[in-house]
């Protein structure tokens, strides 16, 4: 997979607000499916958070 959660991470940190998914993957210029993927592995590590359905944002920000 080219996208690592690095990627995703610095994209939620760099925007400041939470993101959609969809957002963030136009950003990455990658599949919406690949980055749901990812941020859900960011979930489980405790690394990114859902503010609101369907949106993320880096946990303790």
């Amino acid at each position: 997979m080219g996208v690592k959660k690095e990627k995703v991470l610095e994209v939620l940190k760099s925007e400041g607000k939470p993101m959609r998914t969809s957002d963030i993957a136009k950003k990455l210029g990658v599949d919406t499916k690949v980055v749901s993927k990812l941020i859900s592995e960011l979930k489980k590590e405790g690394k990114v958070e859902s503010p609101k359905r369907c949106y993320y944002a880096p946990k303790g920000e």
